[in-house]
Protein backbone atom coordinates (compact mmCIF):
# COMPACT_ATOMS: atom_id res chain seq x y z
CA UNK A 1 0.00 0.00 0.00
CA UNK A 2 1.91 2.74 -1.43
CA UNK A 3 0.71 5.99 -1.57
CA UNK A 4 1.71 9.30 -3.32
CA UNK A 5 2.98 12.42 -1.01
CA UNK A 6 4.66 13.98 -3.96
CA UNK A 7 2.48 17.79 -4.38
CA UNK A 8 0.50 18.10 -7.44
CA UNK A 9 -0.51 21.11 -9.23
CA UNK A 10 -4.12 21.89 -9.14
CA UNK A 11 -6.38 24.69 -11.25
CA UNK A 12 -8.99 25.65 -9.43
CA UNK A 13 -12.01 27.73 -11.28
CA UNK A 14 -14.98 29.00 -9.50
CA UNK A 15 -16.65 32.14 -9.02
CA UNK A 16 -16.81 34.55 -5.11
CA UNK A 17 -19.29 37.15 -4.15
CA UNK A 18 -17.25 40.62 -4.05
CA UNK A 19 -19.20 43.93 -2.96
CA UNK A 20 -21.33 41.37 -0.51
CA UNK A 21 -22.88 44.07 1.61
CA UNK A 22 -23.98 46.53 -0.96
CA UNK A 23 -24.53 45.66 -4.39
CA UNK A 24 -23.36 41.71 -4.69
CA UNK A 25 -21.39 40.71 -8.05
CA UNK A 26 -20.16 37.16 -8.57
CA UNK A 27 -16.63 37.16 -9.81
CA UNK A 28 -15.23 34.21 -12.05
CA UNK A 29 -11.20 33.43 -10.68
CA UNK A 30 -9.06 30.59 -11.71
CA UNK A 31 -6.19 29.49 -9.17
CA UNK A 32 -3.30 27.12 -9.61
CA UNK A 33 -2.96 25.80 -6.24
CA UNK A 34 0.24 22.72 -5.13
CA UNK A 35 -0.98 20.20 -2.96
CA UNK A 36 -0.89 16.58 -2.54
CA UNK A 37 -4.35 15.92 -2.37
CA UNK A 38 -7.82 17.78 -3.81
CA UNK A 39 -9.34 18.18 -0.50
CA UNK A 40 -6.15 20.09 0.75
CA UNK A 41 -6.28 22.45 -2.50
CA UNK A 42 -9.90 23.39 -1.83
CA UNK A 43 -9.01 24.34 1.78
CA UNK A 44 -6.11 26.41 0.48
CA UNK A 45 -8.18 28.40 -1.72
CA UNK A 46 -10.92 28.98 0.63
CA UNK A 47 -8.45 30.09 2.79
CA UNK A 48 -6.24 32.55 0.60
CA UNK A 49 -9.59 33.94 -0.76
CA UNK A 50 -11.35 34.36 2.36
CA UNK A 51 -8.31 36.35 4.06
CA UNK A 52 -7.27 38.17 0.73
CA UNK A 53 -10.83 39.55 -0.08
CA UNK A 54 -12.81 39.27 3.68
CA UNK A 55 -15.02 36.36 2.34
CA UNK A 56 -17.09 33.74 4.00
CA UNK A 57 -16.90 30.01 2.35
CA UNK A 58 -20.26 30.76 1.70
CA UNK A 59 -19.50 33.72 -0.51
CA UNK A 60 -16.99 31.37 -2.78
CA UNK A 61 -18.65 28.76 -5.51
CA UNK A 62 -16.19 26.04 -6.59
CA UNK A 63 -16.99 25.09 -10.05
CA UNK A 64 -14.03 22.45 -11.20
CA UNK A 65 -10.62 21.23 -9.79
CA UNK A 66 -8.79 19.80 -11.67
CA UNK A 67 -5.16 18.65 -11.61
CA UNK A 68 -2.94 19.71 -14.69
CA UNK A 69 0.38 19.15 -15.88
CA UNK A 70 3.70 21.67 -15.14
CA UNK A 71 3.31 22.71 -18.32
CA UNK A 72 -0.18 23.94 -18.32
CA UNK A 73 0.72 26.08 -15.64
CA UNK A 74 1.22 30.15 -15.84
CA UNK A 75 1.84 31.39 -12.03
CA UNK A 76 5.33 31.99 -11.80
CA UNK A 77 5.28 31.13 -8.07
CA UNK A 78 4.14 27.62 -8.41
CA UNK A 79 6.25 27.51 -10.76
CA UNK A 80 9.51 28.45 -9.34
CA UNK A 81 7.84 26.20 -6.22
CA UNK A 82 7.89 23.11 -8.74
CA UNK A 83 11.39 23.31 -9.94
CA UNK A 84 13.23 24.10 -6.16
CA UNK A 85 15.26 20.89 -5.68
CA UNK A 86 15.68 21.76 -1.84
CA UNK A 87 14.91 24.12 1.17
CA UNK A 88 17.49 26.80 2.33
Amino acid sequence: MSSDTRPKVYLVEGQMMLSHDKFPEWHKFKVFVRSVKERDALERVYSELGSRHKLKRYHIRILSVKEIPLEQVTDAHILSLAEATRVK
